[in-house]
C-alpha cells in the first residue's frame, strides 16, 4: 500500500530544507574558517618582520651608544646651547 500522503511530502520538503541550510551553514563556516587561517598567518609574517627590524635596530643602537661612549668629549659634538647659537636673523 503506497498511498500518497501530503504530511509525508511536506515532512520531506521541511528535513530537505534543513538539510540544505545546514549544509550552506558548514560552508559559510568554513570559509569564515579559511578567512581567519589566512588573516593568522599573514599577521604572523607581519610580527616575524617586526621583530626581525626591532632586533636590528636594537644592535643599531647599541652600536651608537658604544661609539658616543668611546668619543672624546673635547671632540666630540658641543651640546648645543639656543641662546649662544642664534642664528643671524635675529
Amino acid at each position: 500500500m503506497n498511498q500518497f500522503n501530503p504530511q509525508d511530502k511536506a515532512q520531506n520538503e521541511a528535513l530537505a530544507v534543513h538539510t540544505d541550510l545546514q549544509t550552506q551553514q558548514v560552508i559559510d563556516l568554513q570559509m569564515s574558517m579559511a578567512h581567519l587561517e589566512m588573516t593568522v598567518e599573514r599577521l604572523d609574517e607581519v610580527i616575524a618582520r617586526q621583530d626581525k627590524d626591532i632586533q636590528t635596530l636594537q644592535r643599531q643602537l647599541q652600536l651608537i651608544y658604544k661609539q658616543v661612549d668611546s668619543q672624546d668629549p673635547e671632540g666630540g659634538i658641543a651640546p648645543f646651547d639656543v641662546m649662544a647659537e642664534r642664528p643671524p636673523h635675529y
